[in-house]
């Protein structure tokens, strides 16, 4: 997956647990706990429905690093390559 793939993917997944959000919005440095509003179970949400759609494994240390697009980003495609 390259870093394209992965930010639509994230995009994506964030679309089913924040419908009507403006994703073309958020810049890749946003947290999406602010820039969405968030709360933990959205964010929980989030990552499941990731996991599924990518087939990549998160565990609960891989978390702090996917608060962000970018973040996202770096995670997939090391995980995917």
């Amino acid at each position: 997956m390259n870093r394209t793939e992965a930010v639509d993917v994230v995009k994506e997944s964030l679309a089913q647990v924040v419908p009507g959000a403006d994703l073309a919005a958020l810049r890749p440095d946003d947290a999406f706990r602010d820039a969405l509003e968030l709360d933990s179970l959205d964010f929980l949400s989030f990552i499941e429905t990731l996991s599924q759609r990518t087939g990549v494994r998160i565990d609960d240390e891989d978390t702090p690093q996917l608060t962000t697009l970018s973040g996202c980003a770096e995670f997939l495609t090391s995980r995917t390559e």
